[in-house]
C-alpha cells in the first residue's frame, strides 16, 4: 500500500451483484470458535458505562447494567466516583439526580453523596482509560476480579480524534460479539462503506496462537475513490472486539466495539448497548490540523458509526432471534 497516496481510483469497480460471494469463507464454525474463544478470555468483572467525555464538570453517567443501575460522577476533587444508581433511602433514580461540586444530590429527598460509603450507599469500583468509563461488577460477572479493566493498545487520546458512539439493540453481547468477529459481511451489508474486502488471514483453533482476522478492504470516499487499509480484528475480553488499522491511510487508528448488557425489556427480551470508540491516529504533518477540529469531526465519526450499526445492530438482533427460538442454522 502506497502511504503517500492515501486515496485511490477504483478503476474496475463491479457491480454490487457481481462482486466475489463471500459465504464460502464465512463459515459458521469458524466464526463460532472465534466467539467461543472470546468467551473464554478474562474480564475481570468490568463492564463499560459509557463515553468519558460524559463526565466534564458536572456530568454524570447511569446506566443499568446486567440489570443493575449503576451511576458514575467525578468527586469533589476530581476523582473518578461510583457506585448503585438506586437511592438507599427510598429507591429514587439517582441518574435523573444531578451533580453539584463534586456531590450527587438525590433529587427526591436531599441525600448528598459524595463517593464515600454513606447511609447505605457503597461504591463501586470505577476506571475512566481516558476515551471509556468503565464499572466493576464482581456479583454479575462471577470472575476473580482485576484491578483495572483488559485494555487493548490504542494510541494516546491526548494525541488523537476521538469519538463514541452508543446505540441499543435487542440482543445479548454475544450477538454483538458474533457480527464484529464476522468481517466477510463487510462490502455486501455495507455497500455505501466498503469496497474490495478480501480476508487474507483468519484465527488458529488454538487457544494460545495468534487470534485475529486480518482484512484487505477499501473504505469508500465518493464515487471511485477510495481509501485502501489492511485492519486486523482481535478480542480482547468476552465483551470486546479491536478493528486496529496497521497499514495504509490512519494506521495506528484503532476502533473499539463493546457489548454491554443491560438487562430485559418490559417483555423479557435481552437488550445490549454497543459502546463504540474511535480513536483516530495518522503520522501525517496535516494531522494536528485535524485534531484541532476535533469538535467538527466527531459528530461526522458519530454519524458514520450510526448508519453502520443500523445495520449491525439488525444482523445481531436476527442471530438473537433465531437463537432463541431454536432456528439458528447449525
Amino acid at each position: 500500500m502506497n502511504r503517500r497516496l492515501p486515496l485511490s481510483l477504483r478503476r474496475h469497480a463491479v457491480p454490487w451483484q457481481d462482486q466475489r460471494p463471500t459465504w464460502p469463507e464465512a463459515r459458521p464454525g469458524l466464526i463460532a470458535g472465534a466467539l467461543k474463544r472470546a468467551q473464554s478470555r478474562a474480564s475481570g468483572n468490568w463492564y463499560v458505562v459509557g463515553a468519558s467525555s460524559a463526565l466534564r464538570g458536572d456530568g454524570k453517567l447511569g446506566r443499568t447494567v446486567a440489570g443493575q443501575e449503576v451511576v458514575v460522577w467525578r468527586g469533589p476533587d476530581g476523582r473518578l466516583v461510583g457506585g448503585p444508581g438506586t437511592c438507599p433511602h427510598m429507591g429514587a433514580p439517582l441518574r435523573d439526580s444531578p451533580v453539584r461540586c463534586g456531590v450527587l444530590v438525590c433529587h427526591w429527598h436531599g441525600l448528598a453523596l459524595d463517593g464515600r460509603s454513606h447511609a447505605g450507599w457503597s461504591p463501586l469500583p470505577v476506571h475512566d482509560d481516558g476515551v471509556l468509563v468503565w464499572t466493576r461488577l464482581d456479583a454479575v460477572g462471577g470472575e476473580e476480579p482485576l484491578d483495572a479493566p483488559v485494555l487493548p493498545w490504542r494510541a494516546d487520546p491526548m494525541r488523537a480524534v476521538t469519538a463514541v458512539h452508543t446505540c441499543v439493540g435487542v440482543c445479548e453481547p454475544e450477538d454483538i460479539m458474533a457480527n464484529r468477529l464476522d468481517p466477510w459481511h463487510g462490502a455486501w451489508f455495507h455497500p455505501y462503506s466498503f469496497v474490495d474486502l478480501t480476508v487474507v488471514n483468519v484465527p488458529g483453533c488454538s487457544d494460545d496462537g495468534p487470534d485475529a482476522l486480518t482484512v484487505d478492504v477499501s473504505f469508500k470516499v465518493a464515487g471511485p475513490l477510495v481509501v485502501p487499509v489492511r485492519a486486523v480484528f482481535t478480542a480482547p475480553e468476552p465483551r470486546t472486539v479491536v478493528m486496529h488499522i496497521t497499514e495504509g491511510e490512519g494506521a495506528g487508528s484503532t476502533v473499539e466495539t463493546h457489548a454491554t448488557p443491560l438487562g430485559a425489556d418490559d417483555t423479557g427480551r435481552p437488550r445490549t448497548a454497543v459502546i463504540e470508540a474511535v480513536i483516530a491516529a495518522s503520522n501525517r504533518p496535516g494531522f494536528g490540523v485535524a485534531r484541532l477540529a476535533a469538535p467538527l469531526l466527531r459528530p461526522l465519526a458519530r454519524a458514520a458509526a450510526s448508519r453502520l450499526w443500523r445495520d449491525d445492530l439488525a444482523y445481531a438482533e436476527r442471530r438473537w432471534q433465531l437463537r432463541s427460538t431454536g432456528r439458528f442454522p447449525g
